[in-house]
C-alpha cells in the first residue's frame, strides 16, 4: 500500500486525477458512454510516459523494493483508476432516473451489461499494454498503440450491438432484461480479475530481464 500511495503522490500525471472523474460523464444525454473507457486507458498510457519522463522507474528502483513490487504498483495504480472511475460512475448512473434523462439513442445506457463491458475493455487494454511495457520499461507509445486495437473494437462492437433488435435486452428497463444482463457484467468481472493477473505475471517476468 506504501508504493501504491508513492504512486499516487509522485508518479501519477495530474490527468490521472482529472479521468479518474469522467465517470460523472453517463449524465450527458446522447453520448456514447463507452467512450468513458477510453479515458481510463488514454489515462495510464499518460501516467506512464510521464514516469518515463521522471525516471521513476530508476527512482523506485533505489527504493529497498523488488522489480516485482515495482510492477505491482503500477498495477494497483491502473486498477485504481479503473475500478475508481466506474464507482464514480454508479451514483451518477442512478441520478439518471431521478431527472429523467431519456434512453440513450446514441449507444449503450449506464447498466449491468456497461459495466461488464467496461471491465472487458479494460481488461484487454491492460492484458496487452502492460505487458508491451515492461518489455523494456519505457516504450509506452507503442504499448498504448497495441493495446488500443482491441479497446476500439469492443467499444464499437458494444455500441453496435445496442442497436440490434436480438440485443434489445441490452438496452431495456424491464425485469426480464435487468437479469439478463447479469450475466455479462459477471463475465466482465472474472475475465478482467484474470487479466489482471496474467498481465502481471506477465510484466513482472519480463521487467526482471531489463537492465535499469
Amino acid at each position: 500500500m506504501k508504493l501504491l500511495y508513492k504512486e499516487w503522490a509522485l508518479a501519477a500525471h495530474p490527468t490521472l486525477y482529472i479521468f479518474t472523474l469522467l465517470g460523472c460523464l453517463v449524465m450527458v444525454p446522447a453520448y456514447p458512454y463507452t467512450v468513458i473507457f477510453m479515458f481510463g486507458c488514454l489515462a495510464p498510457y499518460i501516467t506512464f510516459t510521464y514516469a518515463r519522463e521522471t525516471n521513476d522507474a530508476f527512482y523506485t528502483a533505489t527504493l529497498p523494493v523488488t522489480k516485482r513490487d515495482i510492477v505491482k504498483a503500477k498495477c494497483m495504480l491502473l486498477m485504481s483508476v479503473q475500478l475508481g472511475q466506474l464507482l464514480i460512475s454508479i451514483p451518477f448512473a442512478l441520478l439518471r432516473e431521478t431527472v429523467g434523462i431519456a434512453p440513450n439513442p446514441v449507444g449503450m445506457d449506464p447498466n449491468a451489461a456497461w459495466y461488464g463491458i467496461g471491465l472487458i475493455i479494460y481488461g484487454g487494454f491492460d492484458l496487452v499494454f502492460l505487458p508491451t511495457y515492461y518489455r523494456s520499461g519505457y516504450k509506452a507509445g507503442r504499448a498504448f498503440t497495441l493495446a488500443m486495437i482491441p479497446v476500439i473494437l469492443i467499444m464499437a462492437t458494444a455500441e453496435v450491438s445496442a442497436h440490434i433488435p436480438a440485443l434489445a435486452f441490452l438496452k431495456g428497463d424491464n425485469f426480464v432484461c435487468m437479469m439478463r444482463r447479469l450475466p455479462l457484467l459477471g463475465c466482465g468481472i472474472l475475465l478482467y480479475i484474470a487479466a489482471m493477473a496474467a498481465a502481471f505475471r506477465i510484466s513482472a517476468r519480463r521487467f526482471d530481464r531489463v537492465d535499469l
